[in-house]
């Protein structure tokens, strides 16, 4: 059997924006420079939009380097591009410890906020500027701090071949979320059978966006046989 043997397939978005448009109706010949700027603010608004509905899994990263942690410093800046804390654990004399998210509310509660200690906990302010503040206060300069992120996937542009920051196996959902919006400014009449493919082609890229590890619950029973 013949085939190609390679795996390159990844267009740029300005391939992506002819095709997208001619899934509704509008050949390459007729855009004119307004059409792009609609596809390259309508491709950025779908990004930030699937950075919103869940973890991309190729976009979650390792914060590197490492943190270091002070003693008596309980807050620590985050990179504004980050999206959610996912994991975090603190390292002390190489031994990874992880800690755990609490929520706002909690983290007020605590009657003092100053306690010094092995950090256990993480609170993420989502401001524009994020930061994290851990609790208990670190009690010593030794410990490291490592957690990984959501990172907001990054700006498309339509300049010279430049690619979208997505695996090619989201491509097809891709031109069709952005067929589906360039339908409700240039083809209105196209956007119900654009919305049914942009699903479905969304759907199907979600569904391989997962982890495949075992998951196990069950019940904590040992205390009935005591």
């Amino acid at each position: 059997m013949a085939t190609s043997g390679t795996y390159n397939f990844n267009p740029s978005l300005g391939e992506l924006t002819l095709y997208a448009y001619q899934l509704i109706g509008l050949r390459p010949t007729s855009l004119l420079q307004e059409h792009f700027d609609a596809a390259r603010t309508a491709t950025n608004l779908i990004m930030m939009r699937w950075s919103n509905q869940g973890v991309n899994l190729w976009s979650v990263s390792l914060q590197n380097p490492e943190v270091s942690l002070v003693q008596g410093q309980n807050t620590y800046s985050v990179p504004s591009n980050t999206v959610v804390i996912l994991d975090a654990y603190v390292t002390v004399n190489g031994i990874d410890r992880l800690i755990l998210p609490i929520s706002r509310t909690e983290y007020a509660s605590y009657p003092n906020k100053s306690q010094q200690g092995f950090p256990t906990t993480f609170w993420f302010n989502r401001q524009l500027s994020p930061y994290l503040t851990l609790w208990p206060v670190p009690d010593s300069s030794s410990y490291t701090l490592q957690y990984f992120s959501l990172i907001q996937l990054q700006d498309a542009n339509l300049s010279g071949t430049e690619q979208v920051d997505i695996p090619p196996i989201w491509l097809e959902a891709l031109a069709y979320a952005l067929a589906l919006r360039l339908a409700q400014i240039w083809a209105p009449d196209k956007v119900g059978a654009m919305k049914t493919f942009a699903d479905e082609a969304y759907n199907i890229a979600a569904s391989q966006n997962i982890e495949t590890a075992q998951q196990y619950i069950s019940p904590q029973i040992a205390g009935y046989f005591r």
